[in-house]
């Protein structure tokens, strides 16, 4: 049996190391790179795109005045009273509102993170056998949304996730056709009002992190 602190031991084990990272990104690779065969071209018409339920489970991820934790719930299409509610997982209240009116852009965001699990793992495990767990991540998806403060006069940007992409997309679509926004590309923006309600509003608050 080879000693931990030998030569011979971590010779071995950083070959170990080594062959599990290839053998993980020829894998990553292959997933990837379909072949010729299996790719399919993106679909971009929105004709068959079904609506969003009026609640939809999210992960708020801040962005509103006066709410700066995350925390999971519901988005609600208030249709009566013109508005996107967002109601908390645990206690079903209501915490704030954006009326529709003051939507003033909205699209998907994809964005790729490590998993907290694997960060940990790569970090406890002895040898840099951890190593492989910081080659994967996980595509997360928000439906951002930016805008205006009738109340505080400000302009804000908040985002909520949803796991799931065809839902994403639903909502997206469901809330700029609610909200009687422009498409433009892939993302619904509102057309820029006259100057002398443009400039109301002046205070832009920051992106959330």
């Amino acid at each position: 049996m080879l000693n931990p602190r030998s030569g011979k031991f971590v010779l071995c084990m950083g070959a170990l190391v080594l062959f599990v990272i290839l053998g993980s990104v020829n894998a990553i690779y292959a997933q990837r790179t379909p072949s010729a065969a299996t790719q399919r071209p993106v679909e971009t018409s929105t004709t068959d795109i079904p609506v969003a339920p009026a609640n939809v489970k999210v992960k708020y991820e801040g962005g509103v005045l006066g709410y700066p934790q995350k925390r999971e719930g519901t988005l609600t299409f208030d249709d009566i009273n013109s508005r996107l509610v967002f109601r908390d997982k645990k206690t079903g209240t209501e915490l704030f509102p954006i009326p529709y009116s003051a939507i003033v852009v909205a699209y998907a965001d994809n964005q790729s993170r490590r998993p907290t699990g694997a960060v940990v793992a790569a970090q406890t495990v002895p040898y840099g056998l951890g190593l492989p767990a910081l080659l994967f991540k996980k595509k997360y998806r928000y439906l951002a949304l930016q805008y205006r403060d009738d109340e505080t006069r400000v302009v804000g940007t908040t985002s909520f996730r949803i796991d799931n992409n065809a839902l994403l997309i639903s909502t997206l679509n469901t809330l700029g056709a609610k909200a009687k926004l422009t498409r433009r590309g892939e993302i619904f923006i509102r057309p820029r009002p006259n100057r002398d309600d443009a400039d109301r509003f002046e205070t832009r608050l920051p992106l959330p992190q």
